[in-house]
């Protein structure tokens, strides 16, 4: 089978390489030079997210691309802590932290190491199915043709669009998001933890890699701002933005934002809660384009890296595209949309270990 994937970010490069381990040719169309969006961003894979990429013989250059994150400690507005909550497995097999950026160049390059294509560049902009395949056209004019179309094309995916023209709009959460790095040392360092802070008008957090430079976010609350108005903003304005929104707290943050150069960036946040259709007979959906979360949970790309193995299984060991399309769904949309439910503060119950422990079995069989 000839996949197409639409988008050569997180989901869409595993997906290839998932693919490609299942037995399939996988094409990757990348609309953006290099990277994708968002690269100024940091995250963390989670425990998931890593047992996603072991199914797939992946994770070595995540981790050796990556800082662990050891665990979380919890600091109130007057400075006091709630003590650290240590993740319950640490090092190489825990959670990993790095940036965007350095991830989808990871991602890309292994799967280059497998042979895998990955086109920079060509942004999908229409698709046709037939009995025959798909055949997807770009915003260059070229047409690609191949079995199915997998959209992992994000937020604002072409794909959805095509399987469901009535699709909803992804939903403002009503949080901006600040990211970004200091070598500074004027605080204190949280090393292999993050510091999460409530400050008295914003959410902040930070964690100090190895090689002494501090990650940080500030969560902020606002009304949502025009697209275009948000992408022209400066460094020096989201600094200045994040900051003030932290002076006079007794805490580290305002110092931690003031002491950032120009390695600093923000925009909206936005979920899917949920999508009507994931797939037509030709056509599928993963990651960020099926259902988006909220960043307060730490999920949005380990769900993504899940899907993108669970897709590679079903498609695997079912008899046509559409079995596979309807077993992957009936594995993955309770979950994914009870995790973008809790990011969205809605109560889905305190345990976490649903989300953590999830585990992917290379070898299980998919059955109907």
């Amino acid at each position: 089978m000839r996949v197409l994937v639409a988008g050569g970010g997180i989901s869409g490069t595993v997906t290839a390489m998932a693919l490609h381990r299942a037995g399939h040719e996988a094409v990757v169309f990348e609309a953006y030079p290099s990277g994708g969006a968002d690269a100024g961003a940091f995250l963390t894979v989670m425990h998931n997210g890593m047992d996603a990429l072991r199914a797939i013989e992946a994770d070595g250059p995540v981790v050796d691309a990556s800082f662990a994150a050891l665990g979380v400690e919890v600091v109130a507005p007057d400075g006091g802590t709630a003590g650290p909550q240590e993740f319950d497995d640490t090092g190489r097999d825990g959670p990993r932290t790095l940036t965007r950026a350095t991830f989808y160049r990871v991602l890309q390059e292994e799967a280059g190491r497998r042979g895998i294509t990955v086109t920079h560049g060509r942004r999908l902009v229409s698709a046709e199915t037939g009995p025959e395949g798909v055949v997807a056209t770009f915003d260059d004019g070229s047409v690609e043709s191949g079995d199915v179309l997998v959209g992992a094309d994000g937020l604002h995916s072409v794909v959805r669009t095509l399987i469901d023209p009535d699709a909803g709009e992804p939903r403002f959460t009503g949080l901006t998001v600040v990211y970004g790095y200091t070598r500074a040392d004027s605080f204190p360092a949280a090393p292999g933890v993050y510091r999460m802070i409530r400050g008295s008008r914003a959410g902040f957090g930070y964690t100090t890699a190895p090689d002494g430079a501090t990650f940080w976010f500030a969560r902020i609350q606002e009304a949502e701002r025009p697209r275009d108005e948000i992408a022209a903003v400066t460094p020096a304005q989201w600094r200045e933005f994040a900051h003030e929104k932290f002076a006079g707290d007794p805490l580290p943050c305002a110092d931690i934002i003031a002491a950032t150069g120009d390695e600093v960036f923000g925009g909206h946040s936005y979920d899917v809660p949920t999508t009507r259709l994931w797939s037509t007979g030709r056509m599928v959906l993963v990651g960020d384009a099926a259902h988006a979360a909220s960043p307060s949970a730490g999920q949005g790309a380990s769900m993504a890296l899940e899907d993108s193995v669970v897709l590679a299984l079903c498609l695997r060991d079912q008899p046509d595209a559409p079995s596979a399309f309807a077993a992957y769904e009936r594995l993955r949309r309770t979950r994914v949309e009870k995790l973008v439910a809790a990011s969205a503060g809605q109560d889905v119950g305190e345990e976490r270990g649903w989300v953590y422990h999830h585990h992917i079995d290379w070898n299980a069989r998919i059955t109907s």
